[in-house]
């Protein structure tokens, strides 16, 4: 039977062991706590110099507080593992074991494990080499982006050397594994020059067969709060009171294809210019202050979060299933894909998309594009698949 003095003694080293955690849990919890304009900076500031003290046995628990911080109190952590990680790499005490168990953890968040990674790779030059080939499908956008570089550098070695079978394996698995546009652009261009089609609709996730309906009035900007009818539940076979007293119907519009596949901003596209126009000068002219509603229905397997992204030069509202998930108010601040991103969950079968897009009253050239494209995807930018349902309705200019 052990002794009371060997009993007390084993208690009192138990709750040394645990204080040091409990504190430093505490500390996170304190820097965590830290709001908008200083609130709880003063605490904070405190935490984060006791924290720092605590030495590199504290990096994985501080790491791991990254996962669920505010942008605000990610930056505080942040500088805590750096302050801490510096002291330990000067005075030789930084250990890489910890930090690669860190990286390897993919249930945490990938700017945490890019942190700890970038650590690692100080402490451990081979590390790079003997992690990155398994992250090539990381579910960190941060990580699998350098894994997929050393990939496009093997690549590049086969298509120099004119091994054309080989340089076509590489660059499709890279096209598959990318989830940067820069790097799903260039796999795809050096595909089209070794004879591959690639189809970067499709592989993207955008949707391109849509009902449009419009236009409704947005002068001085109305449009963009005014919930018009097709808000308040899509029905196909609607006639509407539109824009100037004009009957409006839902029509199908097909996005056309783009010209060059290195042309992301034209995936998907649909341009509403294409579409309405005012004739009744007896020439065509573009539509402004105008409203359009423009929706679609996918079919999904199973339940599960996405994120809906659009690119648009235009105010823009968007809902799934019923649900509104992104909306601006503002016009002509440049395009770019995947600019505006909402997210939402799909379920497993039906699934309505509805977006709303305004053209204000400017009539500059610069100001005339009226377009969007939007696509499906998860988190970190790759394709979800889903089954467009056709619509049986009149087709539009510009559709197929």
């Amino acid at each position: 039977m052990m002794s009371r003095t060997l009993w007390c003694s084993a208690v009192l080293l138990a709750s040394s062991a645990m204080a040091p955690a409990a504190e430093t849990h505490a500390l996170i919890a304190q820097i965590k706590a830290v709001g908008k304009e200083g609130k709880g900076n003063v605490a904070a500031g405190k935490a984060w110099r006791e924290l720092v003290q605590q030495g590199p046995a504290v990096l994985p628990e501080v790491l791991a507080g990254l996962d669920d911080a505010s942008p605000i109190a990610a930056n505080w952590l942040r500088s805590a593992v750096d302050a801490v990680a510096a002291r330990a790499l000067a005075a030789g005490t930084l250990a890489a074991a910890p930090l690669e168990g860190f990286v390897r953890d993919t249930k945490h968040a990938g700017h945490a494990r890019r942190l700890a990674y970038e650590w690692l790779v100080k402490v451990d030059a081979a590390a790079p080499k003997r992690l990155l080939p398994g992250m090539v499908n990381d579910p960190g956008q941060e990580l699998r982006r350098e894994a997929v570089d050393v990939l496009l550098k093997q690549a590049q070695g086969l298509f120099d050397a004119k091994d054309e079978d080989a340089a076509r394996a590489a660059y499709q698995k890279i096209l598959e594994a990318a989830r940067d546009h820069d790097q799903v652009k260039f796999a795809a261009q050096r595909l089209d020059k070794l004879g591959v089609t690639v189809d970067l609709t499709n592989h993207l996730g955008f949707i391109t067969r849509w009902a449009l309906a419009g236009p409704f009035d947005n002068v001085k900007g109305i449009g963009f709060r005014t919930a018009y009818l097709p808000e308040r539940g899509v029905d196909l076979k609607a006639v509407y009171d539109g824009k100037d007293g004009r009957k409006v119907r839902w029509l199908e519009y097909t996005a056309e294809p783009p010209a060059t596949v290195a042309d992301l901003r034209k995936l998907g596209l649909v341009d509403l210019n294409k579409m309405f126009t005012d004739d009744k000068a007896g020439a065509a002219e573009r539509m402004r202050e105008a409203t359009v509603y423009c929706y679609s229905v996918v079919e999904a397997r199973a339940r599960r979060p996405v994120e809906i992204r659009a690119g648009s030069n235009n105010a823009l509202r968007i809902w799934l299933n019923g649900e509104e998930i992104f909306f601006r108010e503002e016009y002509h601040h440049g395009v770019e894909i995947d600019q505006h991103v909402g997210k939402g969950t799909l379920r497993a079968g039906r699934n309505e998309i509805l977006v709303k897009i305004c053209q204000n009253h400017q009539d500059e050239a610069w100001a005339r594009q009226w377009s969007f494209q939007l696509r499906i995807c998860d988190a970190i930018g790759g394709a979800v698949p889903v089954t467009v349902v056709t619509q049986k309705l009149p087709s539009a200019t510009g559709g197929e």
